[in-house]
């Protein structure tokens, strides 16, 4: 079969047109973007009439998949860790109807590299009572795919797909597996599953309680849990899924002198592990995230003999996994490379040159500076780096920006305004605004509208050409819903509508419109 060289986002996007994917609903995330980019610029997936969209936020893209499986089809929705908060409802109520057919796929990014949090999805997987699959090598992300379906369709259950940035970002040679049709439209055997009334969620409750030993029966035998003998055994060795692959590259010839329990699905595989318990004199925990196989073993497998990972930070609790790490904790040499130059130093990150959000915050900031006590709530986007012009005051999660300066002006703060991108007001701003306008709060809202969802690499912003026609539909006043453009030339013009609204005794809505630069340059390369 062909031999493709992928991105682990790309070998999970490719699996997924490969294994009869029917359809893929996604809200973009780093560092699971790529994988619903990439099916939606495939020309192959757009031949078999794949499905692939963009939604409002986590929570419509999963119930949309939702939707999917049950006409019996095989659907997949991505998002980063911090998404999987957003869908927290129907992936919870997924695992209680059974729903056969659906990969959550969850991107987690240790070390923060583009979040707020180190969130670890294994925690909500076992939560739900999920099985779940966790790839060591970009072959492993692919064929897990097909195998993610065929586990979900015989056990009757959704299936979580975690994968770490590493893992998402990094290449490596994958072969494909002969393409499998998409499955024809079939409707639910049990047509009440699907509804969640008390006496039928009671039932299904139980069938998901009493299938968790087939669950743990399939990580035992699967064979993406394996058992790999050592001669060794002063120490034994549990690593989850990249972390596997940390723990080869400290050895030339890829053979670790201890016995080792590679872990890539989930629930754990407590056979292999307590062999390994049993066998060695002590354990080492390794796993790309926070201490989810450690915590767990510890529970039915500390019987006095020493467990170390990250609990006892032998191995830091916080920060990515890598071979450095793994090779310290094992009392290896740890190999280094040439010094870093004087010359090379840290660039904080900043708005581009020219960006339109540079000249919404300082018209803003020209107002703010005449109150003493008035604060700014900020929210996730590119707009964030107005952090580092003193623009804004907070970022907590999507869309907290209206709601916290909403509340901060119930109890006095003044002026209370909050700033979010017109990506972030589809996602999750407009239940906020439409609590503000219900109260009369006093705050305005000032929404920067550059066409697109900029930060995760341009998609389109489900509140495109839309924002005025839904702040007046959710009830604020047309004549406080005031549209500028963000120019130096128009800086007094703009000053002047910032301070009007901050006089004004209710909810304003202040509209910031100028494409984003680095999109328009698109634009204009693509039209050459």
């Amino acid at each position: 079969m062909q031999k493709l060289l992928l991105l682990g986002d790309e070998a999970i996007a490719q699996a997924f047109i490969d294994a009869g994917g029917s359809a893929i609903n996604s809200y973009p995330g780093t560092p699971s973007t790529q994988i619903t980019e990439y099916v939606i610029k495939s020309k192959e997936a757009k031949e078999k009439g794949v499905i692939a969209n963009w939604c409002a936020n986590e929570k419509t893209a999963l119930e949309a998949s939702i939707g999917v499986a049950y006409a019996g089809k095989r659907a997949m929705t991505c998002m980063k860790h911090v998404g999987l908060n957003v869908c927290g409802d129907p992936f919870m109520n997924a695992a209680i109807i059974g729903t056969k057919g659906v990969l959550v796929v969850v991107a987690d990014d240790p070390s923060m590299y583009s979040s707020q949090d180190e969130q670890d999805s294994r925690f909500y997987g076992h939560w739900a009572m999920i099985p779940m699959l966790e790839p060591s090598n970009q072959q492993e992300a692919y064929d897990m795919v097909f195998y993610g379906y065929e586990l979900s369709e015989k056990l009757g259950t959704p299936v979580l797909y975690r994968i770490p940035t590493r893992l998402a970002h990094s290449r490596a040679g994958v072969v494909r597996r002969q393409p499998v049709a998409q499955n024809p439209v079939k409707y639910p055997e049990d047509a009440s599953s699907f509804v969640l009334l008390p006496a039928n969620a009671k039932r299904l409750y139980r069938n998901l309680i009493d299938k968790q030993p087939l669950f743990t029966k399939e990580s035992e035998e699967s064979g993406y849990n394996r058992y790999f003998e050592g001669t060794d055994k002063k120490m034994g060795v549990i690593a989850s899924g990249i972390a596997y692959n940390y723990l080869m590259e400290n050895f030339a010839d890829g053979k670790c002198p201890y016995p080792v329990v590679k872990v890539s699905q989930y629930p754990l595989p407590y056979k292999m592990l307590s062999k390994l318990y049993d066998e060695c004199d002590s354990i080492m925990v390794l796993e790309d995230g926070q201490p989810f196989i450690e915590e767990h073993i510890r529970g039915f497998l500390d019987k006095g003999k020493k467990v170390v990972g990250r609990m006892d930070e032998t191995i830091r609790r916080d920060g990515e996994m890598n071979a450095e790490k793994i090779a310290k904790a094992l009392g290896l040499e740890v190999a280094k490379g040439p010094a870093v130059p004087d010359v090379v130093t840290n660039r904080p990150p900043a708005l581009c040159k020219g960006c339109p959000h540079v000249d919404s915050y300082n018209a803003l900031n020209s107002v703010m500076a005449k109150y003493e006590h008035g604060k700014v709530f900020g929210d996730i986007g590119c707009y964030t780096l107005g952090f580092n012009m003193k623009a804004i005051d907070t970022t907590v999660c999507m869309g907290a920006s209206i709601t916290m300066a909403k509340g901060a002006s119930e109890v006095g703060i003044f002026p209370s305004v909050a700033v979010i991108g017109d990506g972030t007001f589809g996602h999750s701003g407009m239940t906020g605004l439409l609590d503000c306008v219900n109260e009369k709060a006093n705050v305005v809202v000032v929404i920067l509208d550059n066409d697109i969802t900029a930060m995760t690499g341009g998609q389109p912003s489900s509140a495109h050409n839309k924002l005025r026609r839904i702040c007046e539909g959710l009830g604020v006043e047309p004549e406080h819903i005031r549209d500028i453009n963000p120019l130096p030339k128009f800086h007094e013009e703009n000053v002047k509508v910032f301070e009007e609204e901050v006089a004004y005794n209710g909810v304003s809505v202040i509209i910031p419109h100028r494409t984003c630069l680095v999109e328009l340059k698109k634009h204009i390369g693509a039209n050459k």
